[in-house]
Formats: C-alpha cells, structure tokens, sequence
C-alpha cells in the first residue's frame, strides 16, 4: 500500500458474501435513484469529492457500513464550517477485506498523468482484487487485468456524463461480480 496515504483498513472477509455499494463524486448531493439502487447494500464505498457530511449521513441510513475516502474537493474551504471536524476523519484511502479478494479505495487523483491512471493504480496496489477510483466522473470497469480498476462515475448532479452513477459488486469467497447503475437524465 502507497505509505504516503493514510489508509482505514477495514475486514468484512468473514463474510459468505456481500453487496457492496460503490459511488463518488456527489459534490454534496446524491441522485435519489443512485440512493435508490444502494437500498439492499450491507457495505457502501465512497472514493471521495463527498461535499458534506449529509452525503455520509444519507448512505448511513442505508447501511451501517459506509466507508468514505476524501477527494481532491474534500478540504475545509469546500465544505461547511460546521462540518470541519467531521472532514478531518475521513482517510485518504481505505483498503477493504471483503470475501474473495481485497478492494482499495482512493480518489485517483494523485495517480497521473491520467493516460497511465490504470496502470499506475495496479503498480501501486498490486495484492488488490480491484482499485475503485473516482475523480474522473466517467464510469469505468476495466476487467481487463488484475487488479480491476473500477470508476463508479458521478453519483450527484455535477458532470455526470451521461447520467448520475454507481456501480454494485457482489463478492463470494470464490467470486465477485459487477453490475453498473445510470439513472436517467
């Protein structure tokens, strides 16, 4: 793990399975259709640019465990005044034990210049399952080497590029499974 970042490690591995809720980029509000579809989620993922603390509270009336990392926006001159003590105990990343294989979470942003994004995320965090990333606001499922690098896209009103955004990954100690979500503009 990338010992620059200050990194939440968290362990659900003793788990049959879970749905893991995964989105980013709310900028301080999230689509209600993205909340819609991280109903049944028992672990929901944040790769940052929250905008505020309501954001986290939202996704918490959904599931107990939701794990945010801060974005390159997540600074007290973006959010609330109120809200700075909230800010600074959010990680940078987070490194999740889930059945079947470790996911990392990070903003991405740091990982540049944005051509070699991928292959940099894999170089840096090489014993993951998948590298969830935002920053971007473009939807991604890159399945196409391990670890998977995965961009769950904006789930707020902000350049959604397309529509607001998640993805949903179904993990099994033998295997996961990805499904993304885009509501409609």
């Amino acid at each position: 793990m990338n010992k620059k970042l200050t990194a939440l490690q968290t362990d659900f591995s003793k788990h049959g399975c879970l749905k893991v809720g995964v989105i980013s980029d709310t900028h301080g509000s999230i689509n209600v259709h993205v909340q819609n579809h991280l109903q049944d989620c028992e672990v929901i993922l944040h790769a940052g640019d929250i905008g505020s603390i309501n954001v986290i509270n939202q996704l918490k009336s959904i599931s107990h465990n939701v794990i945010p990392i801060r974005g390159n926006n997540d600074v007290a001159a973006k959010w609330p005044a109120h809200e700075h003590k909230e800010l600074k105990m959010i990680n940078e990343l987070a490194e999740i034990k889930l059945p079947g294989g470790i996911m990392v979470v990070t903003h991405g942003d740091k990982f540049n210049p944005v051509a070699s994004r991928h292959k940099k995320l894999r170089e840096n965090f090489p014993t993951a399952k998948a590298i969830v990333y935002g920053h971007s606001h473009q939807l991604v499922c890159d399945q196409s080497d391990t670890p998977w690098i995965l961009n769950p896209g904006a789930a707020g009103k902000n350049r959604t590029k397309g529509g607001a955004s998640c993805l949903v990954v179904l993990t099994s100690k033998d295997q996961w499974a990805i499904s993304e979500f885009r509501a409609e503009l």
